[in-house]
């Protein structure tokens, strides 16, 4: 059995953002992502979002952009990662139980809908929360991600955070960083996106094209072509 350092060492949390109706909910997620660890917030389709919420903890998490599901599957493939629905379908486990085995992209659903059937595709396994109460059908997507995340972290034995008085001792801003209200991301990666994509296309593999991808595409030419 692993021990405790070995596997938070060796986990990484990672959470994917694709079909989120009301953006301001991204601001309250990265504040979640930061309290609990996650690497990484993956952003598919459109790029911006409003950091409303965030109370600065945008600055504390790194963001990274893709055009597709797809391509954010090839992503944390590379990595290793498996990649977790948060949906009650019908084997889907709950998150107490810890039903995981390494590095976790979660991915929620939309607030109303919840996950699609392009989206439950790319999952490997799916996990729900348990509830005890009779009142509601289900959870904010925000209050969701931060109950999964924290089981998440527990599993992984991530290390607490320092406290100090009745909160939790807070990072120093990295250097450089401006207040975010889109996924920045380098030219050098929008490039490499931009050949898998065509690529893919040129083969046929994974055509998810629609109105918010080509404004997302839009949106990423005039941020790194100018």
């Amino acid at each position: 059995m692993e021990d405790e350092e070995t596997k938070k060492d060796n986990y990484e949390s990672y959470v994917i953002v694709h079909n989120i109706a009301k953006r301001h909910n991204v601001g309250t997620l990265a504040r979640s992502a930061t309290a609990f660890g996650v690497s990484e917030l993956i952003l598919v389709g459109r790029r911006d979002f409003n950091s409303f919420g965030s109370h600065g903890s945008t600055s504390h998490v790194r963001f990274r952009h893709f055009h597709s599901l797809s391509l954010a599957h090839s992503y944390l493939k590379e990595r290793d990662c498996d990649i977790c629905g948060v949906e009650i379908t019908e084997n889907a486990m709950a998150v107490n139980e810890h039903p995981f085995k390494k590095s976790t992209a979660f991915l929620l659903g939309n607030e109303g809908s919840g996950l699609s059937a392009k989206e439950c595709e790319i999952c490997d396994f799916f996990v729900y929360i348990p509830q005890y109460g009779g009142g509601t059908a289900s959870l904010n997507v925000t209050v969701a991600a931060s109950i999964i995340l924290h089981h998440y972290a527990v599993w992984a034995g991530f290390s607490e955070r320092t406290r100090e008085g009745n909160k939790f001792i807070v990072a120093e801003k990295p250097a450089n960083q401006m207040r975010r209200k889109y996924c920045a991301e380098t030219a050098e990666a929008i490039a490499d996106e931009r050949k898998l994509k065509k690529e893919y296309a040129e083969n046929g593999f994974f055509n998810e094209s629609g109105k918010d991808e080509a404004s997302s595409s839009n949106l990423l030419d005039a941020l790194f072509d100018s």
